[in-house]
């Protein structure tokens, strides 16, 4: 063999069995399999696991009906008539729960096939069944009739979590339900009430307000969404009263019960909210329990999440974990990135460790809350030396023309260089728009760089360059 033909010759790569099938699992199967290792996947209930099929998928199909049925509401203002007998378009337009749930259901369905297709297309072996570790190489998969064991040169565990229940608030699927059953409804909940003011909470509450259910939203906090940006809370926080969505403000949910055709939830100074179903949104549980870690010497948090450092390597060798399990940040883009930063490392591809400051994220209310990089409150806690500058986008013609009311451009400098190092979107399609911020902060971009940058007019990303023209003068 000649040295150009050596040099050509494929390097060899490792064997990877991947336990759990969602986006850490997949994404990371399809780079390694381009890489040509030899990868089987282990997932217990489809291709895409939770997220595809019980989670992000569907929740977010939910959100863009409730969300087509608020921009119905709201053109009329643009001079769109529905020839609504009472003249309220609120009552005129119904959501057939069934149907929307139907359609939920198909595209999760059609998603998750759609992830099966590309992977055996890539040579991927797809086990379907429900797997445990019996060390660090070896993963014993529970097939019903059968048991097959998968040995490969390394595991990456991707198994996801669960709804975390409240031991005086059991889901019974019917009227008391977590977010995976909530898709089993036929009909509209007339008076939803939804514990729980995170993410998902506020994302369902946000939903179902747009559907045409009467909502309660019960917060432990001051304020929706703990954690976000406390402005962008705050808008969201006057949408849901204008919309009239109510926010019971520093109340914990104490116990809820099932009555004759409805239920009760009880909050900590023993008042009672009456509802007709109730919705569980009080976090989640990774799926680490009874899969054969401790044998295969992985190494679990207090919370039961896998412990994992920059590049997704557990304690134990040639063992890697990504996504919910590890307790990171439970977002299906982060999961992603450390499936993929996984298999870098395993076949000693170049590799750079997870920044969890690069990373964007998207709230999908209505109106949508996105935000990347340092924080506002990190800058006001010391962490950072920044400048802000936020920009309402009632300023904008583009939202002015769209009827667009609610929402702002914020960026954060690093003060003295000018640097992009955050950002924030409130508004339609902020998952969009955060992007070109994104991009700043993860490529170290000046404020001048966006800001001399051309942008279409009239456009709602015109008000990012025009929030970095604001922020030279700070410089």
């Amino acid at each position: 063999m000649t040295s150009n033909q050596e040099a050509s010759k494929p390097f060899a790569v490792p064997s990877l069995a991947i336990l759990g099938g969602g986006p850490g699992g997949y994404e990371a199967a399809m780079v390694a399999a381009a890489m040509g290792s030899q990868v089987t996947i282990v997932e217990r209930l489809g291709l895409g696991g939770a997220a595809v099929l019980t989670d992000v998928v569907p929740s977010k199909t939910l959100i863009a009906t409730a969300e087509s049925m608020n921009r119905s509401i709201d053109s009329t203002e643009l001079g769109v008539s529905f020839n609504a007998d009472d003249g309220d378009l609120k009552t005129a337009l119904r959501a057939d729960l069934k149907q929307i749930n139907g359609r939920v259901k198909v595209l999760a369905m059609e998603q998750s096939t759609d992830i099966r297709r590309g992977l055996e297309a890539l040579g991927v072996r797809i086990v379907i069944g429900t797997g445990r570790m019996l060390d660090g190489r070896t993963i014993e998969v529970d097939r019903g009739e059968t048991k097959e064991i998968i040995k490969a040169d390394a595991v990456l565990i991707s198994v996801g979590a669960h709804p975390r229940e409240l031991a005086t608030a059991r889901p019974d699927g019917e009227r008391i339900l977590n977010w995976t059953q909530i898709y089993d409804l036929d009909e509209l909940p007339e008076e939803l009430i939804v514990v729980g003011s995170g993410v998902t909470g506020a994302e369902f509450a946000s939903a179902f307000n747009g559907l045409g259910s009467n909502v309660t939203l019960i917060s432990s906090r001051d304020q929706v969404l703990p954690g976000e940006d406390s402005d962008a809370a705050a808008v969201l926080e006057q949408v849901f009263e204008r919309r009239g969505l109510r926010v019971l403000s520093r109340s914990r949910a104490e116990a809820v019960e099932r009555t004759a055709d409805g239920v009760v939830v009880t909050l900590g100074d023993g008042s009672k909210v009456t509802g007709t179903h109730c919705l569980v949104c009080v976090g989640s549980i990774p799926n680490t329990t009874d899969i054969g870690l401790e044998t295969a010497g992985v190494e679990l948090t207090p919370s039961g999440h896998i412990k994992v450092d920059g590049v997704s390597r557990t304690s134990s060798p040639n063992v890697y974990a990504a996504g919910d399990c590890t307790g990171v940040l439970a977002l299906a883009s982060v999961a992603a990135m450390q499936g993929r930063i996984a298999v870098a490392h395993l076949v000693g591809d170049g590799v750079s460790p997870l920044k969890l400051t690069q990373v964007s994220s998207n709230i999908f209310t209505s109106p949508e809350i996105a935000s990347v990089g340092v924080s506002e409150a990190e800058l006001e806690a010391g962490k950072y030396q920044g400048d802000v500058v936020k920009l309402s986008l009632q300023t904008n013609a583009r939202a002015k023309m769209r009827n667009v009311n609610d929402g702002f451009i914020k960026i954060i400098a690093r003060r003295g260089s000018g640097t992009v190092i955050g950002g924030v979107v409130v508004g339609a399609g902020a998952c969009e728009l955060i992007f070109p911020i994104a991009l700043a902060v993860a490529q170290k971009l000046h404020v001048d760089d966006i800001a001399n940058t051309f942008t279409v007019y009239p456009s709602l990303s015109g008000s990012i360059a025009e929030a970095a023209r604001r922020l030279h003068v700070h410089m």
